[in-house]
């Protein structure tokens, strides 16, 4: 009968860790999304997000779905141009906040020196883009891993037009 009742509060105190991580899981996956959501001035159903690896690194885009909204796209561009200059100076506190301190090619990229890399910025009619490239193949590596895991993040949209102009060694 002991066993039984051994048993039997083994199995009750599985199920409170199992719910209790589930429960967890769930509230850091909200926070994640808060977070998220936080970072970005703008709302992410009414853009379109592209990653494009390049030879020399990647390309992301941010086009605003309604070529119509200009408070969108303008706030589309003050973050871009924000971000590609934090990004210069090593800064990716708000892509770590954004996708967590453990995103694939992060670490490598915070190890750049200033000219290591390149983040330039274009404002475009719809919104803008941050080109990535490096010179250095540890940076150029690091570069594909952090673009590829953005773009499973945020369901990276095929921008075709686009994608041509970066299949050539010239990016």
């Amino acid at each position: 009968m002991n066993k039984i009742h051994l048993a039997f509060a083994v199995l009750c105190i599985s199920n409170v860790i199992v719910h209790a991580t589930e429960k967890n899981a769930n509230t850091e996956n909200k926070t994640h999304t808060k977070l998220m959501v936080g970072s970005r001035p703008y709302p992410a159903d009414q853009v379109e997000l592209s990653f494009i690896r390049t030879l020399h690194g990647g390309v992301q885009y941010v086009l605003a779905k309604s070529t119509n909204n200009v408070e969108l796209i303008n706030l589309i561009q003050a973050h871009l141009s924000t971000s590609a200059e934090q990004f210069k100076r090593g800064d990716f506190s708000v892509a770590e906040l954004m996708h967590g301190f453990i995103m694939p090619g992060l670490a490598q990229l915070k190890l750049a020196k200033p000219d290591d890399i390149k983040f330039e910025y274009r404002a475009l009619e719809n919104g803008g883009k941050i080109h990535y490239s490096s010179d250095y193949p540890q940076f150029v590596s690091a570069l594909h891993e952090w673009l590829e895991a953005r773009a499973r993040e945020h369901s990276n949209t095929d921008i075709p037009d686009h994608k041509l102009q970066h299949l050539t060694n010239s990016d």
